[in-house]
């Protein structure tokens, strides 16, 4: 099963448009300050409550508006901000196969990490879990479906970085994806593993 997520209630979403499902997931990468693990201080910005005056770069953001579904950080727990079915405010002006505004029809999936600085190996099996459960809950969603946040807005954005291993991602996600695979005479997408909705 996928593990319980903390639950951490972000003020930054609303609703998807109508009839608009996710089919893709969006990698990302963010540390806060930049280059520093740990401090809560992801907390503090999803939840418009990051102190401007606790460190220069905190000046620069402390008025955004962001959010992610979900954040796995360095030891691989896993906090939600923001319910699946609703839409999080990661993307910003991003584009995907042709499609703008890619917070319409994504789910938004930070790692504490940084473009630089190789990831732990716990986030990548903690992220496989994710995806496997939430390709079991929503049918449109499918493990290769995933970008880097520098995919969907090239130029803009160089996160999760050159430091994230895809090869390795894309293994850990088979493996995960295999083990939740409907057994013979389960109807597909039957989700056997179904993250926490909220």
């Amino acid at each position: 099963m996928l593990r319980e997520a903390r639950q951490v209630r972000s003020p930054n979403f609303d609703s998807r448009p109508a009839g608009v499902d996710a089919d893709l997931i969006v990698v990302h990468g963010i540390s806060l300050p930049p280059g520093e693990f740990g401090g809560g201080w992801i907390d503090r910005l999803f939840t418009n409550s990051l102190p401007a005056d606790a460190h220069p770069y905190f000046a620069e953001i402390a008025e955004q508006r962001v959010s992610a579904h979900l954040c796995i950080y360095r030891d691989g727990s896993v906090t939600q901000y923001v319910g699946f079915d609703d839409r999080a405010w990661h993307a910003g002006v991003s584009q995907y196969e042709g499609r703008a505004a890619c917070n319409d029809f994504s789910i938004g999936v930070e790692l504490e990490g940084a473009d630089t600085v190789a990831y732990d190996d716990r986030q990548y099996q903690a992220l496989a879990e994710v995806v496997a459960a939430l390709c079991g809950a929503y049918p449109a969603l499918r493990p290769t479906r995933l970008a880097g946040h520098s995919d969907i807005a090239p130029g803009r954005k160089t996160d999760p970085g050159a430091a994230f291993d895809w090869p390795l991602a894309q293994r850990y996600i088979a493996s995960a994806c295999a083990a939740a695979a409907p057994p013979p005479g389960a109807s597909p997408g039957t989700p056997l593993r179904t993250p926490h909705k909220t």
